[in-house]
Order: C-alpha cells, then sequence, then structure tokens
C-alpha cells in the first residue's frame, strides 16, 4: 500500500528547522556578543565577561603596592565565580529572550 505524502506538512516541517536555525544562529551571536561586568566584594577589581563565559577585560580600582597577596588572590577568586555565575544567568537570560516565543511541536 502507497503512503500518501502530505506535502503541506513537509514544508511547514522545513520552515519551522529553518526558523529554528535562524533562533540557534541569533542566540549563538548575542551570547559572544553580550556582556556582563560583575566586582569583587571589596569593590577593587571588576571583570567583564561575556556570556560565553570568556573575560574579556579585568580592571583593577586603587593600586596594588598595599595588598596582601593572599587577600588579593581571595577577592581575585571571589569575583571570577561571581563571573561564571554572571556568564551562566546572562546566558539563560538570553535564551528566554531569543526561544521564549518558540511554539514546540505539541498540539500539531
Amino acid at each position: 500500500m502507497a503512503r500518501e505524502i502530505d506535502e503541506t506538512w513537509i514544508d511547514e516541517a522545513i520552515d519551522r528547522y529553518r526558523h529554528i536555525e535562524k533562533l540557534r544562529a541569533d542566540y549563538e551571536k548575542a551570547v559572544v556578543a553580550h556582556s556582563v561586568s560583575v566586582h569583587s566584594p571589596d569593590q577593587s577589581i571588576e571583570v567583564v565577561v561575556t556570556a560565553a563565559g570568556d573575560i574579556v577585560d579585568v580592571r583593577l580600582h586603587g593600586g596594588l603596592s598595599h595588598r596582601d597577596a593572599v587577600e588579593f588572590a581571595r577577592e581575585m577568586r571571589a569575583v571570577v565565580a561571581s563571573a561564571t555565575e554572571a556568564a551562566r544567568w546572562a546566558r539563560e537570560k538570553l535564551h528566554g529572550e531569543v526561544f521564549g516565543s518558540f511554539r514546540t511541536l505539541e498540539g500539531h
């Protein structure tokens, strides 16, 4: 028995696939382009991180000559941990913005 081909369904599936691919590409571009700035607990170190998790800048506020090495290392670890969390948060937010209105296949 030959199967009937629903060309309308196939065309809609192709359109959905193209739409998904465009959304995915938009999301990937946004993740690389979007950056977030975080500070160490004492506000002396600022780290700028992309939503992809890449640290793109580190800024020190105040001099280093008076800093204790152990204290500086503790502040640096804290701000890097904050940057990791900020990147994750930014990815989730961007994902919601890009894919939030996307309809699922349920009900089709």
